[in-house]
Formats: structure tokens, C-alpha cells, sequence
């Protein structure tokens, strides 16, 4: 069986008591970075055999993965922050596996565009998630889409590029309000609300963030 098991995105107290049995029951945990996810399961004291399984882990990596689980172990799937297959390299592994018919299953939890979009206060029952913008072949056409939609736009800003984005959005859509998410459920959480040029400089340029979008309106 491979799990897909939802890890905190900040705040490590954030994980279902399910997640916390499944990660004791199984084999081996594959996650992104074995030092991060230790911290984890060093807090609810889990001891289990960790393998890296990142971007750029290749095929090889992969086949090893899909042996271990025909072989009959139990693999669980990590990301370093949320939901594994959201914007991350898991969905990889997860492709691969229902490929070979190894069952999959999924434990529920954090995903930081989902906690985004609750906190933005924007119109959600319809949304378009972008995951990270490209950094340049095809950023301006993403930008051109956005600025288009009529629905709501959550994407992953790193933090090197967020003010460039944000002079971008001021460019392309500057009538739009915008939440921007620092942090989140971290101690130095952070909410921006506003105009793209009303956050440029107060943003702190540090952590994390999601941008959530507000709808274009019917003209």
C-alpha cells in the first residue's frame, strides 16, 4: 500500500492522529528531505526507515519504490509541507504506482492553498490553483490567464519573486484585490489584504507565501 499522508505546513501540532499511526505502522517513509521530515517524527517519537524521494529523484528511485511496494511493504509519502502531490515531485511516485495497480490511499490534511483561500474572504465556490508561476518562459502568458478568469486564482510565490509579482499583478490587474499569506500557522504569520501596489513594500521578504486572487468581476 502506498499512503499519501498530509504533514503540517508551519505549526507541527497541525497533523490528524490518523497521519501519526500510519507513519508508525508503515515500512518506510519516502519524503523530500529526510532532515526536515526527522524533526517531525522526532516530536512524536517515530522511528522508521527514511528515503528521499525528491524533484530529482529519477526513474531509478522510482522503479526501487514500486519493488519495495510489490514486494508488500507499506510505503507512506511525505512532503516537507502539506499535501504530498500538490505542486511536489509525489505525484510522481503516486502516477506510477495506480499504473501497477498498487493500491494508493490518502490521509487527509493541511494544504496551504486551502487554508489560503479560507483566510482570503474572497468569493471560493469556484477557484483555479495555479501552483508555482513559471519563473520565465510562459510567467507572462499564467499572468495574461489571470488577469482573464472570472474566478478566484490561489498560486506559490517564493520569496524571491513575490514583489516581482506583485509589480507584475499592479501592472496586469491593478483594480484586483489581493491576500497574500506569509508564513501561515507559523509564529510570524502574516496576512496582506489589498491592491498589489498597497503591499509592495510592507511585504516582509522572508518564509513562504500564497497569493490569492480575487475574481475578475462581470464588466
Amino acid at each position: 500500500m502506498l499512503y499519501i499522508v498530509s504533514t503540517p505546513i508551519g505549526n507541527l501540532d497541525d497533523i490528524t492522529f490518523r497521519a501519526i499511526e500510519i507513519l508508525k505502522s508503515v515500512d518506510i517513509i519516502a519524503c523530500e528531505d529526510t532532515r526536515h521530515t526527522k524533526i517531525l517524527l522526532s516530536k512524536y517519537e517515530i522511528g522508521k526507515k527514511l528515503v528521499s524521494y525528491h524533484q530529482h529523484s529519477g526513474e531509478i528511485k522510482t522503479a526501487q519504490m514500486i519493488d519495495w511496494l510489490a514486494e508488500g511493504k507499506d510505503i507512506a509519502i511525505v512532503t516537507d509541507a502539506g499535501t504530498p502531490g500538490i505542486s511536489d515531485p509525489g505525484s510522481k511516485l503516486i502516477a506510477e504506482a495506480i499504473k501497477n495497480r498498487i493500491e494508493v490511499t490518502s490521509i487527509p490534511g493541511p494544504a496551504a492553498f486551502v487554508s489560503a483561500l479560507s483566510l482570503s474572504g474572497f468569493d471560493t465556490s469556484e477557484f483555479t490553483f495555479i501552483g508555482f508561476l513559471p519563473h520565465k518562459k510562459g510567467r507572462q502568458t499564467k499572468l495574461k490567464e489571470i488577469a482573464e478568469t472570472k474566478r478566484t486564482v490561489v498560486l506559490y510565490e517564493s520569496v524571491h519573486r513575490i514583489k516581482k509579482l506583485l509589480r507584475e499583478l499592479n501592472e496586469t490587474i491593478p483594480e484586483r484585490e489581493i491576500c497574500v499569506c506569509r508564513e501561515l500557522t507559523k509564529k510570524f504569520e502574516e496576512i496582506y489584504r489589498g491592491k498589489a501596489r498597497e503591499m509592495i513594500d510592507k511585504i516582509t521578504e522572508k518564509g513562504e507565501f500564497v497569493v490569492v486572487i480575487e475574481r475578475r468581476k462581470n464588466v
